[in-house]
């Protein structure tokens, strides 16, 4: 009966000075831990929120671009251009027409232009034709069909809270 085997007594293992043994046990223990919390790889979606490589629509834009494209999608492209020659109104009708009158506005294809005197309207209808010309040599055909000459505005004679409505005007005065 003594040759019965008897088995092997497990104690602690026996002291490992490096830590060699205790490192791989750590190490093994968290990449056990992050199997278990890894979640099976899938791909990710195409959001259609986010811009990809290539410029689309979502992508950040200039400035100048924004208005450009606002201008465009408006119809506003003829006013400006318009308004930004008559802005040169000096280099148009020259520097001493400039002085005695000035455009007052723009619709439907006409410009209207407000003189000082009765004589600068004269002359500036005089010279319309070649205005309407001029315009539309640098705005493109038809966008200036006619151009209205207006004289001053005549003084108010009206003073006060307590005027005649249909009186007779300047010539009351004068007996």
């Amino acid at each position: 009966m003594s040759d019965d085997p008897k088995p092997p007594v497990e104690g602690p293992e026996p002291h490992d000075p490096t830590g060699l043994s205790l490192a791989q046990s750590t190490a093994r223990s968290v990449g056990a831990q992050a199997k278990r919390r890894r979640r099976p790889s899938t791909r990710r979606s195409t959001d259609p929120q986010s811009s990809g490589a290539r410029p689309d629509g979502r992508d950040p834009k200039l400035l100048s671009d924004a208005v450009h494209n606002l201008v465009q999608s408006k119809g506003w492209a003829t006013e400006i251009s318009v308004h930004t020659l008559l802005a040169q109104w000096g280099l148009l009708v020259g520097a001493t027409n400039a002085a005695h009158s000035r455009p007052e506005a723009y619709a439907d294809s006409v410009l209207t232009i407000r003189t000082d005197s009765s004589a600068w309207a004269t002359q500036l209808r005089l010279m319309a034709p070649q205005l309407v010309a001029l315009l539309n040599e640098h705005l493109g055909d038809g966008t200036v069909t006619r151009v209205k000459i207006l004289s001053p505005d005549a003084p108010s004679w009206k003073k006060g809270l307590r005027s005649v409505r249909d009186g007779r005007g300047p010539r009351d005065t004068y007996g």
